[in-house]
C-alpha cells in the first residue's frame, strides 16, 4: 500500500471512530474533528519515511492507529437521563474490566 493511501486510511479511520464514539454530542464531534484535522495538518509536510512509518517513538502512522484504538475502546459517553441518573453508551469495542471492590487492611 502506498504511504499516501495509508495516511489517508488513518485519517478516515480516526474520523469514523470519532463519529461512533461521540454520536449525538455535537460539541465533542466538532472538537474531535478540529483536533484530528489540526494534527494531520501539523504533520502534512513531514517527508521522512522513518518519521512517518518506521522508527519509534515518532511513528506517526502507528500513533494515529493507537489513538483510534484508545478512542474506540476506552472513551465512554454518558448522558443524564433524569437528575442524578446517567446512561452510559457502552459499545461492543468498549474495554470492560472486572470491578473488584476495594477492601482496606
Amino acid at each position: 500500500m502506498s504511504l499516501r493511501r495509508e495516511v489517508l486510511k488513518c485519517f478516515k479511520n480516526l474520523h469514523r471512530t470519532r463519529e461512533i464514539v461521540f454520536n449525538g454530542d455535537v460539541r465533542a464531534l466538532q472538537k474531535g474533528r478540529e483536533k484530528i484535522n489540526e494534527e494531520f495538518k501539523k504533520n502534512k509536510d513531514v517527508q521522512e519515511l522513518a518519521t512517518i512509518n518506521e522508527v519509534p517513538p515518532i511513528n506517526l502512522i502507528r500513533f494515529s492507529e493507537e489513538v483510534e484504538k484508545e478512542l474506540r475502546t476506552t472513551v465512554v459517553q454518558a448522558r443524564e437521563i433524569k437528575p442524578g441518573v446517567f446512561q452510559a453508551n457502552i459499545r461492543p469495542d468498549t474495554l470492560k474490566l472486572d470491578n473488584i471492590p476495594y477492601k482496606d487492611g
